[in-house]
């Protein structure tokens, strides 16, 4: 059904902000941002109005919206099978290119469908009422290329012109951002301490090796939620954020960490386990970036994870692919650091990266292990369903690339109200003193960019 696509060279700018609030307005607008300058970042994708959008509520049932197409019936109640027929309805390009993206979905998974797909459920409430998924199916976008210094619209000639058109109009001035509340979070020290405590027996009884134990925090809040963004990526530019905004609801992710890359087949996972703050001198950020790489504690952390997914992409790998070229590798972000290590394997032929992505979802940095029963608990003790939070957001290629990050660090803005999640993974060893101001290291730095 897709039209030719044509690649054409567009000025460079190392900034996508600007271009993307060309565009902000516009039906199902989506930034994927790289957060330069951040070392590891490199492809910024920009686009808007999709050919359709799939939404998958949270009573399991498909809102989808086209002109143009018309999901099958036999998919019903299949989220990710709906995914894989909407992305096959584009034609694959003929162009050849580097770019990693040239049409495809974009779009967020939560991490309640993973809870769904698994067959876990839940007793808790949502805070929120933002859809399981929100996708679009997408024929065009900007993509700037920050190592190659060039940036290139991707898109059918029809599309090439209004999406000059939208970019020549006058930018829409938009509400200044500004809480009405303060932030206030969920659980008391005391309801954390006590969820804590919960955890450690589970361990003790040998349900599980290590949980991902998270609070809530929200705050009220007037004005545009994009300027909230611009506001949150100048105090922590990361190399896997994105923002998305429909109707009242908006998701402003400045997540360091990336879940699941496939491209030529070839997949890697990078989990984060393991955080100290940066320090207030040079001396004292050494310091505590020395301790944690030092300490055996986080560094078995890491590597129960590394574990679960080396078991998790083996599913859909191929035999003996498998492989850790990084353990426990330090990496400093404006804020914190951390313990990264580096799981990669090559995709068996019958299996797309879709099938990759139902297979690993959601990801094990952040359900603790092993992973079912890690969910059973997390459903459990934190008081309210996660929702996008340790979810992923990213983009499917129609030619079999894709790109997604684990949703921390991220907030989601509703009808008023904003909410931050902050976790972390909890062992035998942990204290419950440092692993509580652990959650509130890594999401200081947003709660104070907003206030």
């Amino acid at each position: 059904m897709t039209k030719a696509l044509t690649i054409t060279a567009l000025p460079y700018s190392p900034d996508p902000l600007e271009i993307f609030a060309c565009l902000r307005a516009r039906p199902g607008a989506v930034l994927l941002d790289s957060g330069r300058p951040v070392a590891t970042g490199r492809f910024d994708i920009i686009s808007s109005d999709p050919i359709a959008t799939l939404e998958v509520a949270s009573t399991g049932e498909t809102h989808f919206i086209s002109n143009q197409l018309q999901l099958p019936c036999h998919l019903a109640n299949n989220a990710f099978g709906q995914q894989q027929w909407l992305l096959d309805q584009l034609v694959t390009p003929n162009e050849s290119s580097e770019l990693p993206f040239l049409g495809g979905l974009i779009g967020y998974w939560s991490y309640d469908l993973g809870r769904v797909t698994l067959s876990i459920p839940t007793h808790q409430v949502s805070a929120v009422s933002l859809p399981h998924a929100r996708l679009g199916l997408y024929d065009w976008c900007i993509t700037l290329d920050h190592v190659a210094k060039q940036a290139w619209l991707v898109a059918t000639s029809e599309r090439r012109e209004q999406v000059k058109a939208w970019l020549a109009e006058p930018t829409k001035r938009t509400a200044p951002f500004a809480l009405s509340s303060a932030f206030q979070s969920e659980l008391s020290h005391d309801q954390y301490v006590s969820r804590f405590n919960a955890v450690q027996r589970y361990i003790r009884a040998g349900d599980c090796y290590q949980i991902n134990l998270a609070q809530r925090f929200y705050a009220d809040y007037q004005g545009d939620e994009w300027q909230a963004y611009l506001q949150l990526r100048k105090a922590t530019p990361t190399p896997f954020s994105g923002f998305m905004a429909w109707d009242d609801k908006a998701v402003l992710s400045l997540s360091p960490e990336r879940f699941i890359r496939c491209r030529n087949r070839q997949v890697e996972t990078r989990p984060i386990k393991g955080t100290r703050p940066r320090g207030v001198t040079p001396d004292k950020d050494q310091a505590l970036a020395q301790e944690l790489l030092s300490s055996s504690k986080d560094r078995a952390e890491n590597v129960m994870i590394v574990d679960l997914l080396r078991n998790d992409l083996g599913r859909v790998c191929l035999p003996g692919s498998i492989r850790v070229p990084q353990l426990c590798r330090l990496e400093s972000y404006p804020n914190v650091h951390h313990l990264v290590s580096v799981v990669q394997g090559t995709l068996a032929d019958s299996y797309t990266p879709l099938a990759l992505l139902e297979a690993a979802f959601p990801g094990g940095s952040i359900t603790g292990a092993p992973k079912i029963r890690a969910m059973q608990i997390i459903d459990e003790l934190e008081p309210c369903q996660r929702s996008i939070y340790c979810g992923s957001l990213g983009y499917v290629d129609v030619r079999g690339s894709m790109d997604t990050s684990i949703a921390i660090r991220t907030m989601v803005a509703e009808a008023g109200r904003v909410h931050v999640w902050g976790g972390g993974g909890l062992v035998a060893d942990s204290q419950a003193e440092e692993e509580y101001t652990e959650t509130l290291d890594k999401i200081r730095h947003l709660i104070a960019a907003l206030e």
